[in-house]
């Protein structure tokens, strides 16, 4: 543990799912995690939901110089926005104490190879609003530096690694809208060390799932995988894509947007919604497993966070997949529907004290480099 002193820091996760929400309270110095705090969540409305799927949309189609001003998206801003506010309040409302907080954002667009990556909010707004200090824009640092942006839990997951005193080599895969590992060596002695750390988006998660059951009017999403479950899934059309893919032979460093791989979906016009869905959850699986030939290590245990966690068939498919127990990241104590809103407090935390957050072997930046920006409250 450092010398600096423990503090309670809040984070935010809003991610490409679209779902809502994620806030978590974590005890940290940005090295060593202290203790877990209260969470909170809030989910945005149908109507919430359809204007930042509109805009993620939009801002694939917009020339670059243009989606990239954050004015063409204040409706969207302020959406986001209010949301964090009302997730803030649920915790101060249950007497909740932080005086620093990591604040994402909802991700518009990710282009690392155009230097570009965008995450909508109002960073100012949640400053004043909820009267502590805002770490924010954590990804632009690593860009600049010559790095993919993404994935940025990994420096997160080894500090968990480390918390839960685990001494083997793992992995931690967040199904999210979209997959990224962390190949974890909780042998070294900081996230940043060469060899302690490789990351990188795995290939698609939930958001082709969620967009194709959404498509077929059976519901924002396969809840627990129950529609997967029924079907039978067609491996010739995923070694297909499997085979299809240059991202999936192509070595780390690399990252994705969400709708990368959203031309899949193309191919399942005459399956059965059911199939179809079996067919999704096998190929997150797949791309997952193919993660694994660049790992360092082998992972003597895999420890799944994110929403996909729940869903039952890409559990199994996921077991099926890959060579080692795949674990819910319950398993080791963490909630896992907040671990990424945890990284980013984490993350605030080693800001502020000009720590780095991401790594040549997280995002391909040359050196380990710091980022983030500070605001402080309005009379703070």
């Amino acid at each position: 543990m450092s010398d600096a002193q423990m503090r309670w820091v809040l984070g935010f996760m809003s991610g490409t799912s679209l779902d809502g929400v994620d806030a978590a309270v974590l005890q940290t110095d940005g090295e060593a995690i202290a203790g877990f705090g209260p969470t909170s969540y809030r989910a945005y409305t149908p109507q919430e939901h359809e204007s930042l799927q509109q805009a993620l949309v939009q801002a694939a189609k917009t020339p670059l110089t243009v989606a990239m001003d954050p004015t063409c998206w204040r409706a969207e801003a302020q959406l986001v926005a209010q949301a964090h506010l009302d997730c803030a309040a649920q915790l101060r409302s249950g007497g909740a104490s932080f005086d620093l907080a990591g604040f994402h954002g909802q991700t518009l667009l990710h282009r690392p190879d155009d230097g570009a990556t965008l995450q909508i909010g109002d960073a100012r707004g949640l400053a004043d609003g909820i009267g502590a200090s805002v770490v924010h824009d954590f990804r632009s640092a690593d860009i600049a530096a010559g790095g993919q942006g993404a994935p940025f839990a990994s420096f997160y997951h080894f500090a968990l690694a480390r918390f839960a005193r685990l001494d083997a080599p793992c992995a931690f895969l967040n199904m999210g809208g979209v997959g990224n590992v962390t190949f974890v060596d909780p042998s070294a002695d900081r996230p940043e060390a060469p060899g302690a750390l490789l990351a990188f988006d795995t290939g698609p998660a939930n958001a082709p799932v969620d967009d194709f059951v959404r498509a077929r009017g059976a519901g924002a999403y396969d809840k627990d995988g129950a529609l997967a479950q029924r079907g039978r899934l067609d491996g010739a059309l995923v070694s297909r894509w499997v085979a299809q893919s240059p991202y999936l032979a192509a070595p780390a460093p690399k990252s994705l947007d969400r709708n990368d791989f959203a031309g899949v979906l193309a191919d399942l016009d005459d399956h059965t919604t059911e199939d179809g869905a079996a067919t999704l959850v096998d190929f997150a699986a797949a791309c997952v497993a193919e993660a694994v030939r660049f790992a360092p290590q082998a992972p003597s245990r895999w420890f799944v966070c994110g929403g996909g966690r729940r869903n039952q068939a890409l559990m199994a498919r996921l077991g099926a997949r890959l060579g080692a127990p795949v674990l819910p990241v319950e398993a080791i104590g963490v909630d896992g529907d907040f671990v990424e809103a945890q990284a980013f407090a984490y993350l605030a935390a080693r800001s502020v004290r000009g720590l780095p957050l991401s790594a040549p072997g997280t995002t391909g930046c040359p050196l380990p480099v710091s980022g983030g920006r500070l605001i402080e409250p309005a009379g703070g």
